[in-house]
């Protein structure tokens, strides 16, 4: 068994949405680390492109923004993306949104940005890319990784009743998206990470320490942690892994 390039993603292309920041940013740069021709889309192009241009300094890395909350944007992300490659190795579902609100008060908008984003954008995109995706399959598979949560395996205290079912949600769907797909030589699994420092956990941004008290393993996560989860289901290493979702949390859905 030769395993020097078990976790390699060399030569291999990934498009990882909400890549410009937090959890999408730390997967792009691992990935850049192992090889990997990297393609992150964001929302805000302004921030899309500086991330870009930062994580170029890593490998290839080119920005791609688009708003994927919207079937207009899945199109055109698809298309921005065809114009620099003509197949996918990797799609990272990462992109995602929360509301929190008490019960009494939740909004309708509440729900459907977080659901549209979090659970209808990843079905739609990868159907979009499965052209590529399948061309791609060639001498190895390729992979889709959804990013969910914690918050879709077990229940916090906070009231974000869409985030919840959505991470949920997109964990089931991971299962189905994958038996439809495994036969198609494209591999589909999820991570659910806990808490990691980023724009949307503020909490464990700005106060690490308090969230690390609440944490089993007693800290909050680390890029590397994230990047170690990613390129593990991306490479070869991870070709086994189907409908599964990888918790990477330090113990905190089983311990909170």
């Amino acid at each position: 068994m030769d395993t020097s390039n078990l976790f390699s993603l060399k030569g291999r292309t990934a498009l990882i949405t909400g890549g410009s920041r937090g959890i999408g940013r730390m997967i792009a740069e691992g990935y850049l680390a192992q090889g990997a021709r990297v393609y992150i889309s964001a929302r805000k192009a302004d921030a899309c492109d500086q991330a870009a241009k930062e994580l170029s300094a890593l490998g290839h890395c080119v920005s791609l923004p688009a708003d994927v909350s919207t079937m207009e944007g899945v199109q055109a992300l698809v298309a921005a993306y065809a114009k620099h490659e003509d197949s996918l190795d990797i799609l990272v579902n990462n992109a995602g949104a929360a509301w929190g609100a008490p019960y009494e008060e939740f909004p309708e908008s509440g729900w459907d940005k977080v659901v549209d984003l979090n659970m209808k954008s990843p079905f739609f995109l990868t159907q979009a890319l499965t052209p590529m995706l399948k061309k791609a399959a060639t001498d190895h598979l390729a992979k889709v990784i959804h990013i969910a949560s914690i918050d879709g395996i077990s229940v916090n205290p906070w009231e974000t009743y869409s985030y919840a079912a959505s991470k949920a949600g997109l964990i089931h769907l991971t299962k189905r998206m994958a038996l439809r797909l495994a036969p198609e030589r494209i591999v589909v699994s999820a991570i659910a990470p806990g808490p990691f420092a980023s724009s949307m956990n503020k909490e464990a941004r700005d106060h690490a320490d308090e969230v690390a008290d609440r944490v089993p393993l007693g800290r909050v996560g680390t890029p590397e942690d994230m990047a170690g989860a990613a390129i593990y289901l991306a490479s070869r290493a991870g070709d086994y892994v189907v409908g599964s979702t990888l918790v990477v949390d330090g113990g905190c859905a089983w311990g909170r």
